[in-house]
């Protein structure tokens, strides 16, 4: 069952952590062929595509090192499919990662993580 995934129970705390902090969150787990978006959220005319990370500890290094650039390649990709999909006119975007640390009870919100030059006009 997905509830007992812990992607998904990491989703779930960034996705509290996102409404606490004024963001409304407009999709979750947005799948296409292409990919899938963790959370997609809007606050203050800003679209951010949230990619969630977590891990337990970082003895393995932090959680944010797990989004290469294969998997931001995917996350851009799908963004531009969502856009196609669901925005007319422009709309600012940016690519955010929530990285959830459970050893020391950190979540760290890393704001326009990486980017790319999506048009978000179709």
């Amino acid at each position: 069952m997905y509830d007992n995934n812990k992607g998904f129970k990491y989703e779930k705390i960034a996705e509290k952590y996102l409404s606490e902090n004024g963001y409304k969150i407009l999709e979750k787990n947005f799948y296409c062929r292409m990919g899938e978006i963790d959370i997609i959220a809007l606050k203050d005319g800003m679209l951010h595509f949230v990619e969630v990370k977590g891990r337990k500890t970082i003895k393995y290094g932090y959680p944010r090192e797990a989004v290469t650039k294969y998997k931001q390649k995917k996350i851009i990709r799908t963004a531009q499919y969502y856009l196609m999909l669901k925005c007319s006119g422009e709309m600012s975007c940016q690519f955010d990662v929530i990285e959830i640390i459970i050893e020391n009870k950190k979540i760290n919100h890393i704001e326009n993580a990486f980017w790319d030059h999506i048009s978000s006009v179709y």
